[in-house]
């Protein structure tokens, strides 16, 4: 697993005001339309900055998209993390899920590229989507592995975490009715 302090690597530097619209900005655009598909000078444009402002903050189109997947990464498993301190087993599970699902539903942009891009390959930004799996998803492992010692505790804890994403996806977008209880209860169900 690596560390938060190799994060800066990643492109994570203090959030100006400028770097924060052009993150924004992207992860709205990419959301919907993908990262080949989104031009750098659309995310200036949607950003209200000079195309400059995008090169001269991240270096490139690609520095961009590590940064936004950096930024996402340490969030979401700060948060993973928090959640299940303290806690052993199913009620750690059940934490983590809900905490996963959370966050599907503050950073919904975010959710739709790590399911849009994890499997892509050949892309620049393809070892940060790789964290995405070793940071975020590496926290269900331990629980996993001393819940359900005899299951494969990386390929669980990957069916887990991709079940909650599309779950909270498809909650927020076609059952928002739905309670955060009831998403999580559904995902919860598949390992039990």
């Amino acid at each position: 697993m690596t560390s938060a302090a190799a994060q800066p690597s990643l492109g994570l530097h203090p959030m100006t005001d400028t770097r924060r619209q052009i993150v924004d900005a992207a992860l709205a655009l990419v959301a919907d339309r993908g990262i080949g598909a989104t031009s750098v000078d659309e995310i200036a444009a949607a950003a209200g900055v000079a195309k400059g402002s995008v090169f001269y903050n991240f270096g490139s189109k690609s520095g961009l998209f590590e940064a936004i997947i950096a930024e996402g990464v340490t969030r979401l498993t700060a948060a993973l993390r928090a959640a299940g301190d303290g806690l052993q087993g199913r009620a750690a599970l059940d934490a983590m899920l809900g905490a996963l699902l959370e966050q599907v539903r503050a950073h919904p942009d975010f959710a739709k590229l790590v399911v849009a891009e994890t499997f892509r390959s050949g892309r620049a930004w393809q070892e940060s989507i790789r964290q995405v799996r070793e940071e975020s998803m590496g926290t269900l492992v331990s629980v996993i592995e001393q819940e359900w010692p005899e299951r494969d505790a990386r390929l669980t804890a990957a069916a887990l975490f991709g079940a909650a994403l599309v779950a909270g996806l498809e909650w927020l977008v076609f059952q928002p009715d739905r309670s955060l209880d009831e998403v999580r209860a559904a995902v919860l169900s598949t390992v039990r």
